[in-house]
């Protein structure tokens, strides 16, 4: 019984309009979330999505191949009832920026992050109020008070479903800033994902790769990609 996967019993997915927003229907029966929610998006753009990930499924129902869906179950079933505390997980970022944290050498690998995150803290810094500070090293660096505030209020102020996605975008790149370069249109998905890896490839032009890590690094970076199209169809 563990390895019982659902299967496909209907012919045609379909996203409707209905109260409060879009659902996708499966032969008119109205698609439900795990806790047996209703499955309404705030946009059609979404519900279109969502229903082609329906609607690509053949045999047998798998889930990791309905990201959009996934991210819509845990937007109505997990991020609405503790939106509060979900968005105070996210916010907390802003006092441990990855950004914010820079190598104490080589050189080379010093200029590459400075490339790559100066003007992204400069863009925070004017585009969202906030300007954070950067150290060397590993110890903890300090940030003023108000910026983090001023960045914890706009995470606060986003709806659900950009809140599902942007937990995603920020949790894997390690950097609120990051998050926010790719929902204000800052950074395409791949550009903030490069920025997020500097580190990374750097250990690996000097060690050679892992197929394993390889592999978790693809994944990851797929999630990523996921995140930042469920956030541009929900404001659609």
């Amino acid at each position: 019984m563990s390895n019982w996967t659902p299967k496909r019993f209907w012919k045609t997915a379909a996203a409707v309009a209905t109260d409060g927003g879009f659902t996708v229907q499966l032969d008119g029966r109205a698609v439900k979330t795990p806790a047996k929610s209703l499955l309404v998006v705030p946009t059609m753009a979404l519900a279109q999505a969502i229903a082609l990930e329906w609607d690509a499924q053949v045999d047998q129902v798998r889930p990791e191949t309905m990201p959009l869906t996934r991210t819509a179950n845990s937007a109505i079933d997990k991020v609405t009832p503790q939106k509060t505390e979900v968005a105070a997980l996210i916010a907390a970022y802003g006092e441990s920026d990855q950004l914010c944290y820079r190598a104490e050498g080589p050189a080379e690998l010093c200029e590459r992050q400075a490339k790559a995150w100066d003007p992204l803290l400069d863009w925070a810094a004017d585009h969202l109020g906030a300007r954070l500070n950067v150290g060397s090293g590993v110890m903890h660096v300090a940030q003023n008070p108000i910026a983090v505030e001023t960045l914890a209020a706009r995470v606060h102020a986003l709806d659900s479903f950009s809140l599902a996605a942007f937990h995603d975008l920020v949790a894997i790149s390690g950097s609120l800033i990051l998050g926010f370069a790719v929902t204000e249109g800052r950074l395409t998905a791949d550009d903030a994902w490069f920025a997020s890896r500097i580190d990374e490839d750097w250990q690996i032009e000097l060690w050679g790769r892992d197929d394993e890590a390889e592999a978790l690094a693809n994944s990851k970076r797929l999630a990523f990609q996921q995140a930042a199209r469920f956030h541009k169809l929900v404001q659609n």
